[in-house]
């Protein structure tokens, strides 16, 4: 299969390695779900705080599965706060932050709701508004865009 199919949409799998450079993490395993309206990634504390007369959080991340060794430490502006129910139907409300994801050789900027996924196997989710009209995913492929 031909790993791009115009120069507007590349072809991803049902998981792909990402990057977010904003919150200096260089690698971090996405699942990429259709399901999902926005990403969302593992954060196991979050703080929030004022800076400059705007909120701010400040969020810890093991970016890799089953490793809590490895502890990245992020800040970022955030967006929004919004109610978001998980695919059981929990509902919860989450702090919205906006950066820049990198996955292969696209950039862009994606928002992301913060949230501990602890029991989950992917510490991110890629949510369809992040795919959208940048990419169309193959459910069968894994790692389209290479592996980090």
């Amino acid at each position: 299969m031909n790993k791009k199919i115009s120069k507007q949409r590349s072809i991803i799998g049902w998981r792909e390695w990402l990057v977010l450079p904003d919150l200096n993490i260089c690698k971090i395993k996405a699942k990429v779900d259709t399901g999902a309206r926005t990403s969302a990634l593992h954060t196991f504390w979050v703080d929030a705080y004022q800076k400059n007369h705007q909120q701010w959080v400040r969020f810890a991340v093991h970016p890799f599965q089953y490793n809590t060794d490895v502890v990245v430490e992020c800040d970022a502006p955030v967006k929004d706060q919004r109610m978001v129910t998980d695919s059981g139907g929990h509902k919860q409300r989450r702090y919205v932050i906006e950066t820049s994801v990198n996955l292969g050789e696209r950039a862009f900027v994606a928002e992301l709701t913060l949230t501990d996924r602890d029991t989950m196997r992917f510490r991110m989710l890629l949510g369809r508004t992040a795919i959208n009209s940048r990419f169309l995913v193959d459910s069968k492929a894994s790692y389209m865009q290479g592996r980090l």
